[in-house]
Parts: structure tokens; sequence; C-alpha cells
């Protein structure tokens, strides 16, 4: 069986850009895959492909799950990535939309899948996008890093250039290989609390539909996430007020932040804050405003 399995065929797609992100490494707070979700819902993306799991994913790494159809008989999803068309009339271009879980294995044959993919459907920008945790507060604006294949994808970037060195995820892989195949690429990084990590934190979200819309020309209707940053700010914000430790910590962060220096030393470990959050958040319960 072929890696990637096509349900049909798209046509008719203008201009389009491809936006990926997966699960995993690249994804602090889920901020990543919640963007082109969002994106996903917002346009009403209709999926015409998938990368076939057994290929690329280690099993017992990302097991799969066990559901129960509407008609009530079981089956069995299976890790793996999808691919999806949002068509977008009144823009000047539309998506193709690739989200789900970082593969474990074979990274150069699935970049491979999605440059053959991304080629067979005229795609004229990729667009990777990932979140790693920082020494960053979440009372700040969410700080976004980025790089592109050449200098007027940077330009409309319109911020940081990253200057990261190290272990890379799939993003990195991904971007690497789209320049090697002559595909404009740029790839946008958000900034998340480490010690909210646990978090699905929509503020980071947000801030990568945004710069997302201005790389590649299509803008949605980002009320419903606005709202939800704002009130995951509000719960975070409860959250620091009820430990002292944590607000004294959040706010040499900011200090920090303000200055531009290096993180502040001596700071709780981030387990210890971890299992702080995780516990305010249990006595909040879900419906708790």
């Amino acid at each position: 069986m072929q890696p990637l399995i096509w349900d049909r065929r798209p046509d008719g797609l203008r201009a389009p850009a491809l936006v990926c992100a997966f699960e995993g490494w690249n994804d602090a707070g889920d901020a990543a895959s919640s963007a082109v979700s969002f994106f996903a819902s917002s346009l009403h993306a209709s999926r015409f492909a998938r990368v076939h799991s057994e290929d690329f994913f280690d099993v017992q790494s990302n097991r799969p799950c066990i559901r129960f159809t509407d008609s009530g008989t079981r089956e069995i999803s299976w890790p793996g990535v999808e691919v999806a068309e949002a068509l977008v009339p009144k823009a000047p271009r539309d998506l193709v939309l690739v989200q789900g879980v970082e593969p474990s294995m074979r990274w150069r044959a699935f970049c491979t899948q999605l440059i053959d993919l991304a080629e067979a459907l005229g795609v004229q920008l990729v667009v990777t996008l990932g979140a790693l945790l920082g020494d960053t507060p979440h009372t700040r604006p969410v700080a976004l890093t980025g790089h592109a294949s050449d200098s007027a994808l940077a330009e409309r970037l319109q911020m940081h250039s990253s200057s990261y060195e190290g272990p890379t995820g799939i993003i990195g892989v991904l971007h690497t290989a789209c320049v090697e195949a002559g595909l404009p690429s740029a790839s946008l990084w958000a900034s998340v609390p480490h010690y909210v990590a646990a978090a699905t934190n929509p503020k980071a979200a947000l801030a990568l539909v945004r710069g997302a819309e201005r790389l590649v020309g299509v803008s949605v209707d980002v009320s419903t996430l606005e709202s939800a940053a704002a009130d995951y700010e509000r719960q975070v914000g409860l959250a620091v007020q009820s430990d002292p430790d944590i607000q004294a910590f959040v706010e040499r962060l900011e200090q920090a932040a303000e200055s531009e220096q290096a993180g502040p030393e001596d700071v709780p470990s981030g387990e210890a804050l971890a299992r702080e959050f995780q516990r305010f958040l249990r006595q909040r319960g879900p419906d708790s405003h």
C-alpha cells in the first residue's frame, strides 16, 4: 500500500498554500495543531488525502484508539496525518491543510511524500507552524520567531528571525526539504510559557493564526479564539495569584522580558510549577469562571 492515500483529487485549487502542524515535540501547548485546526473549522476544510500510519508511526508510542461508530460498531482510529482542502473564494488563494501526529521514523521519506503532494497540487508556498516552551510570561504578547527560504518571505514575516541551533522536529526537517526542492517555505514558531506547559494555549494559537494570515493572505474570523485566549490568560492569572512563589517567579519573568535579559535565576522547577497548576485547575473544574 502506498504511504499517501488519496480519497479524491481536488480540482481547481487557486495558487494554493500548504499550512501544516504536527502534534508532539513541535506543538507546545497544542498551539500549532490548534491553529491549523482553527483554519480547518473556520474555512470548512474537507479531507482529500491521508498518510498511511504503518510506514511512519510507532504505534507503541502513539497507540491507536478504539471508538464506537454511530451504528454502534467498534472501529480503530490509527495515528496518522490528514490533508484537507480549504476553498477561500474571496481570498487570493486556497489552502491545503496538513495536520496529525509527528511521525516516529523515516522522516526524509515522509517529507518526500508531502513534497510530492505539494508539487502535484501546484502549491506555491509552504508554511509550517510550531510552538516551543520558553521563559516567557503569560501576561505579555506571544513572541513569534520565524525563518523563510528567501528575503521576500522573510520581510513578510515581520518578526525576529530564529537563531536556534540544536535538536529539531519534523517541522525543521520539512522546511529544509522544501528549500532543497525549490518550494518557497516559511516557518513560524510561538513561545509558550513553560510553567503552563500542560494546558492548551489558545493565546499562542491565535498568534500563529495571525502570523499565518499575513503570509498566505487568507483571513478568518478569530473572535472565538480571541475569547478563548482572554479566558486562558484570566485563568492562568488566577492560578498565579493563588501561589506567592509562582507569582514572584512570573514577576521576574516580566522584568526579564522588559529588560530583554536572560531568564531569572533560582526559579521553581518546571515539574513543581506544573503540579501546582494541575492542582489549581482540578480544584476549579472545567466550568469555573
